[in-house]
């Protein structure tokens, strides 16, 4: 299959950000690495090996980007303020400049994208989908982490609030931002196995239920851990369903 890998410099993140992409034709899949990952993990951790189905069918285009926030709050900056500007400033690279050169290379300009990714990878999804329901038609979230308080240290601001699903999805007002997300999917995947915690995925959709949002949780036992072959087991199933 073909990879195409490309770079550019962002204003809005303030550094060189990388995108890659597998497949030529297909629904555009946006997968968003864990923590401080680049946009080639998923490929070094054979996950691209098992879309390859999907891909060779011509059922996908598979897109990644560097992990933009994760990195800062690991290597550089983990104060909630700080962390949640670099967080926004990564959904503005996402929706401004990610989406339109995903669209652009679908040649279609309104194509909606599925969301996807493992750990903070899902929270990204999650994130993405919620914030932008216009962009995303569904979202695929494995073995989340949707608490980030467990990476960042500091008061909620205003900035980390509107970030993070679990905190704006409660007050989220009636309107269009709603109105379109009732029509989305959000899957929340997660195994029972080492370093997994079930219960972000349950948080998530007691908050996604109670606002009318179409979701669904599936646990996957003890014997799946926090970890690429787990991952590698779901992503393609998932992506199968829903296409």
């Amino acid at each position: 299959m073909s990879k195409i890998h490309t770079s550019w410099y962002s204003d809005r993140v303030g550094r060189e950000v990388t995108v890659c992409r597998w497949g030529e034709v297909g629904t555009p899949v946006l997968f968003f690495p864990t923590a401080a990952a680049d946009a080639e993990e998923g490929e070094r951790f054979h996950m691209v090996d098992a879309l390859s189905d999907l891909l060779g069918e011509g059922r996908i285009k598979l897109y990644s980007v560097d992990s933009i926030a994760g990195m800062a709050w690991l290597t550089e900056n983990n104060d909630t303020r700080e962390a949640a500007r670099i967080q926004d400033a990564f959904d503005a690279f996402c929706t401004h400049e990610l989406i339109p050169a995903i669209r652009t290379d679908c040649n279609d300009p309104s194509i909606e994208v599925i969301a996807t990714g493992p750990s903070i990878g899902a929270f990204n999804a999650l994130a993405s989908i919620c914030r932008h329901p216009d962009l995303y038609r569904a979202a695929i979230c494995m073995s989340g982490t949707y608490d980030l308080s467990k990476f960042l240290e500091g008061p909620v601001t205003e900035t980390y609030f509107h970030a993070s699903p679990l905190h704006f999805l409660p007050t989220l007002p009636e309107g269009p931002q709603l109105d379109r997300l009732r029509s989305r999917f959000i899957l929340l995947a997660h195994g029972e196995g080492r370093f997994e915690e079930p219960d972000q995925s349950w948080r998530v959709a007691d908050a996604l239920g109670a606002r009318g949002i179409p979701n669904r949780v599936d646990s996957w036992g003890p014997d799946y851990h926090h970890d690429w072959p787990t991952w590698r087991e779901m992503l393609p199933r998932y992506l199968a369903e829903i296409l």
